[in-house]
């Protein structure tokens, strides 16, 4: 038997009073510091810091590292200076997203992509393709640290020691924090004002340190585990192996693809359960636009998937909502852990799941299933169970009574009403003015 040690993530200041925790990127996180309550609520009232370092990261550079992106993404790039960064989405050539993530404009010839699958998937391409660029993981090299919420500026601008009102959506610029160099990009995981601190990865202790001392003037709490995909529903950001199952298991080079990724990954990236009985993993694949991120998809350049995508643009197509689960059948599905002699409803794990498994859900209206749900999640703010959910258009209209089948299938099934609403549920307020 093989024993590793827990990975800590060394880019966030070790707790000893931390007791539990959870697994992000291949390091563990602390599970909660607060409470997940507490730290649900910081980025409504005060703010947050949170750590992402773990993803991967990409840096492509030299003459084509910009026409390699164009040529993998659905985004355009007509406009696309130093400084700005964009949500890149890909695609396979059937227009189902294979993963997606953020991309920077470092310099003329140099770009860094931060994702997951999209940065492994990236790696296939660019290796796939002939360009005259070079393409590196740089994952430990760089840390990744969100501030966000009401008071991320105030406190932001005091750790910098500089006015950041010029930086604008999307957008980023070099910063020092104590001393420490760091790219700093605006942008609001969580709905808010918020920015990311991009820093060298052997100093992200230190900043985190530093940024949480500053910031307890500011209301701040650290973001642990439990909570930090709270905001994804709230705020709509569907997430890969949670609102979708990334599309590498239709794709022509799967066998070329899977070696990638170690066994166990590859594994992990398809589970799923739920009352959707998927007659074929690709029926928990998604299309941008059934992800909500159709505005991200241009025509004005060739890219994978964009036949596919074109006709989709053309035609009634499945859209996100968020779902508000009925409360009182919500509190039935819970008193149901309660009764004797009879099988209880699948557990409702509060705030939500955590990464690594899609809940899919059946969404039915009029006895005819219309759509998927994923991603329920309680919301303490709103005092709402929600969900995110794929619908076909005959029940997207906002307002509309919809089923939710809660329960995988073979097990005791609960039909829970859900109001159709808007996704993102919660106002956006991450172009605020500042």
């Amino acid at each position: 038997m093989n024993i590793e040690p827990v990975r800590h993530i060394p880019t966030v200041p070790f707790d000893p009073e931390v007791e539990t925790y959870t697994h992000f990127s291949g390091f563990y996180e602390a599970y909660e510091y607060s409470d997940w309550i507490d730290e649900s609520m910081s980025w409504k009232h005060g703010c947050y810091i949170g750590d992402w370092s773990g993803l991967i990261k990409l840096r492509v550079t030299g003459p084509d590292a910009m026409r390699f992106f164009s040529d993998i993404a659905v985004n355009s790039f007509a406009q696309f200076d130093i400084g700005r960064a964009k949500h890149a989405v890909l695609c396979n050539e059937r227009g189902k997203v294979m993963g997606e993530g953020i991309l920077m404009r470092i310099a003329e010839q140099e770009v860094r992509f931060t994702s997951g699958p999209g940065a492994m998937w990236a790696r296939f391409c660019f290796e796939q393709g002939t360009y005259d660029a070079q393409l590196e993981v740089v994952t430990q090299q760089h840390s990744i640290q969100q501030v966000q919420g009401p008071n991320a500026l105030s406190l932001m601008e005091e750790v910098a020691g500089e006015s950041l009102r010029d930086i604008g959506f999307m957008r980023f610029r070099p910063i020092e924090i104590a001393g420490m160099p760091a790219l700093l990009l605006r942008q609001g995981m969580s709905g808010e004002i918020g920015y990311e601190i991009h820093g060298a990865w052997d100093q992200a202790a230190a900043v985190y340190q530093h940024v949480l001392d500053v910031g307890r003037a500011y209301d701040i709490r650290r973001l642990g585990g439990r909570t930090k995909m709270v905001n994804h529903v709230e705020a709509a950001f569907p997430t890969p192996t949670v609102d979708y199952i990334p599309a590498w298991y239709d794709f022509a080079h799967t066998a070329e693809l899977r070696a990638y990724l170690p066994s166990a990954a590859w594994r992990r990236l398809q589970r799923h359960r739920g009352s959707l009985a998927a007659a074929n993993i690709s029926d928990l694949f998604r299309s941008p636009y059934e992800l909500g991120w159709g505005r991200n998809v241009c025509f004005d350049h060739e890219f994978i998937g964009a036949t596919a995508l074109r006709a989709e643009s053309e035609s009634e197509h499945r859209v996100l909502r968020t779902l508000v689960w009925n409360r009182d059948d919500v509190i039935d599905a819970q008193r149901s852990y309660f009764q004797e002699y009879e099988e209880p409803c699948a557990f409702m794990e509060w705030p939500r799941g955590l990464l690594g498994e899609m809940e899919a859900d059946r969404v039915c209206l009029d006895g005819q299933d219309l759509g998927v749900s994923t991603s329920r999640c309680y919301s303490v703010y709103f005092r709402d169970m929600l969900s995110l959910a794929v619908l076909e258009p005959a029940a997207a209209k906002l307002g509309a009574i919809v089923t939710v089948v809660w329960g995988d299938a073979g097990h005791r099934q609960k039909e829970i009403r859900a109001t159709v609403t808007k996704a993102p549920y919660k106002t956006d307020n991450r172009k605020a003015s500042l």
